[in-house]
C-alpha cells in the first residue's frame, strides 16, 4: 500500500490534523474539522490565544464559546505553542499572517518560520496545506525545497498543496462549510488528498491545475474586489460633486438582472485581505517586468477615502459655523465593517487619527470594540452614545443595534459613511458619503 493509499483512508476516517496559527482563519478552520470527527491540534506563538483554546474561550465572533468549549472538552481540540505534537498528524495547515512591510512589499516571514518548523517534524505520509494568502509560486518556492531537503519525495512520499483562506469574518449566510474551496496540489496525489482532506467540512472543492493557480484565483478574487470597490468609491465622488445619490443610483443600477454586481462606497479598505493581497500580486508580476495599472489607480482612490471623509467632517462643521479644532465628534464604529470586532487596517482609525492631528476632540463608540489605540495612546469606547453632546456624529461601522433614528433627531449634523441612515427622515442633518 503506498503513502497516498493509507493517507486517504486516515484522511476519510478520524484523522490527527494540526493547524498552525489560530486566528481568523485557523481558528474557524480548526473547529470545523473536529466537528467533522478529527482530533486537531492547533499551534500558535501566542501564548493568550493557546491558553484561551484551551480554556474553550473563543476570541473570534465566527467561533461561540459554548462550540469550542464542547470540542475541548471531548479532546478533539487543543492547542499548543510547540511544533513537535505535529509529528503524529495526518494533514498539517499553516494559517499564518502575510502582512505587508514598511515600504508595502510582502512579508512571508511567518511563512518561513512556519515552513522550518514543518520541516524539523515532517515525515513519510503527510498533507502539508498553505491557506495563507500570498504571491504565486510562494508554495513551491518556500515549502517544496525545505520538504526535499529532509530526503522526502512530494507526490510519493509527502504531499503539498495550496488552498486559499475564503473566511468572511461575521457573514452568518456565507459560513466556511457554505464556501466552495479552491484546492491546487502540486502533483495528482497532492491535488486528491488536498480534495480528500477539504471534503470533510464543505460541500464542494474545487481543484485548480495547480499551487500557483490556487495561489492567484485568491489574489484575483480580492483584487477584483478592490478595483470594483475603487470604482464606486470614485463614483460616490463624481456623484456628491453632480448633488446626486450614490446609493440611489447603484440600487437602481442592481436591479439590472444580468451583467452588473453592486459594490458599495465606503470611508476607505479594512480588514486584512483587500488593502495587502493586490500588493502581493503587483510586486510579484513588477518582478516580471509589467506594471499592474488596475492595481496602481485602485490603491490610489481607495486610500484617499479617510482623507476625503475628514474633508466632509471639515466642510460640515464649516457650513455651520464650526472649525474642526474644538470641534467635538463622535465616531459610530471602527470595527472594519459592522458587526465584528476586527480592526485591522480599519480606515477609521486613520480618520480618527487625522482629525485628532488636525485638534478636533474625538470619542468613539463601538460595542464590539472597547478600545484602540491612536497615536500611541490608548482611547477607549464611550459607555453611551450621546449625539447632542457633539458637534457632529460620524458613521463609519454600521453595526447592528444602533437606534439610527434617535441619533439623527438628536445630532446637530450627521456624516453618514455606509448609508447606515437611509429612509430615516433627517431634516436636512444628515450628510452622505
Amino acid at each position: 500500500m503506498t503513502a497516498a493509499t493509507r493517507l486517504r483512508e486516515r484522511l476519510t476516517g478520524r484523522p490527527t490534523i494540526g493547524v498552525i496559527g489560530l486566528g481568523y482563519v485557523g481558528l474557524p478552520l480548526a473547529v470545523a474539522f473536529a466537528d467533522s470527527g478529527a482530533t486537531v491540534i492547533g499551534v500558535d506563538a501566542d501564548p493568550r490565544r493557546v491558553a484561551g483554546v484551551n480554556a474553550g474561550a473563543s476570541f473570534i465572533e465566527d467561533v461561540p464559546s459554548a462550540t469550542l468549549q464542547a470540542l475541548v472538552t471531548a479532546g478533539r481540540l487543543a492547542a499548543t505553542a510547540e511544533i513537535e505534537p505535529l509529528k503524529d498528524a495526518d494533514a498539517i495547515v499553516i494559517c499564518v499572517p502575510t502582512p505587508l512591510g514598511k515600504s508595502r512589499e510582502p512579508d512571508i516571514s511567518f511563512i518561513v518560520a512556519a515552513a522550518d518548523a514543518v520541516a524539523t517534524i515532517i515525515r513519510t505520509g503527510q498533507l502539508v496545506v498553505l491557506e495563507s494568502t500570498t504571491y504565486p509560486g510562494t508554495t513551491q518556492e518556500i515549502l517544496l525545497p525545505r520538504l526535499q531537503a529532509r530526503g522526502l519525495t512530494v507526490g510519493d512520499d509527502v504531499f503539498l498543496a495550496f488552498s486559499p483562506e475564503r473566511i468572511d469574518p461575521g457573514n452568518q449566510q456565507w459560513t466556511l462549510r457554505d464556501i466552495p474551496k479552491v484546492v491546487g496540489g502540486l502533483t495528482p496525489a497532492c491535488r486528491e488528498l488536498v480534495t480528500t482532506l477539504y471534503k470533510r467540512i464543505t460541500a464542494r472543492v474545487v481543484p485548480v491545475s495547480g499551487p500557483q493557480a490556487a495561489e492567484m484565483v485568491k489574489l484575483f478574487e480580492n483584487t477584483s474586489r478592490s478595483v470594483n470597490i475603487a470604482l464606486v468609491n470614485e463614483f460616490a465622488i463624481m456623484c456628491r460633486r453632480l448633488g446626486l445619490s450614490v446609493w440611489e443610483i447603484v440600487s437602481a443600477a442592481a436591479t439590472k438582472p444580468f451583467g452588473f454586481m453592486p459594490f458599495w462606497p465606503g470611508p476607505g479598505l479594512g480588514g486584512h485581505c483587500l488593502p495587502s493581497d493586490p500588493y502581493y500580486l503587483s510586486w510579484k508580476v513588477r518582478l516580471e517586468g509589467y506594471e499592474p495599472r488596475f492595481i496602481t489607480f485602485a490603491d490610489e482612490i481607495n486610500r484617499h477615502m479617510p482623507a476625503y471623509v475628514v474633508q466632509i467632517v471639515a466642510d460640515a462643521l464649516n457650513d455651520r459655523g464650526r472649525a474642526v479644532r474644538g470641534a467635538r465628534v463622535l465616531v459610530l464604529g471602527v470595527a472594519y465593517k459592522a458587526n465584528v470586532s476586527d480592526t485591522r487596517d480599519s480606515p477609521a482609525l486613520e480618520i480618527i487619527e487625522t482629525l485628532i492631528a488636525k485638534g478636533a476632540r474625538v470619542e468613539y463608540h463601538d460595542p464590539h470594540v472597547p478600545t484602540v489605540t491612536i497615536r500611541g495612546a490608548a482611547l477607549a469606547s464611550c459607555t453611551a452614545v450621546r449625539p447632542a453632546e457633539h458637534d457632529v456624529v460620524l458613521i463609519l461601522t454600521a453595526h447592528d443595534g444602533y437606534d439610527w433614528s434617535a441619533i439623527v433627531a438628536e445630532a446637530p449634523v450627521v456624516v453618514d459613511t455606509r448609508n447606515a441612515t437611509a429612509g430615516v427622515s433627517d431634516a436636512g442633518r444628515v450628510i452622505r458619503l
